[in-house]
């Protein structure tokens, strides 16, 4: 897992790099390098941390 996603925790903003039409997201849990968001415009997704490295979201 990125040193980046390993700071991710439950409740943070994040963008995924290849999917901006996912909109921003909500972490939901950070568990052995599986990343669960929920996305605005797509749902729940999981993601494998060590192949996607998602983007922090500031407002």
């Amino acid at each position: 897992m990125s040193d980046l996603n390993a700071i991710l925790e439950p409740g943070m903003l994040v963008t995924h790099p290849d999917k901006p039409d996912w909109g921003v997201g909500q972490v939901q849990s950070n568990i052995g390098g599986r990343i669960t968001v929920n996305f605005r415009e797509s749902g729940k997704v999981v993601i494998d941390g060590s192949r996607v490295i998602l983007i922090p979201y500031h407002a």
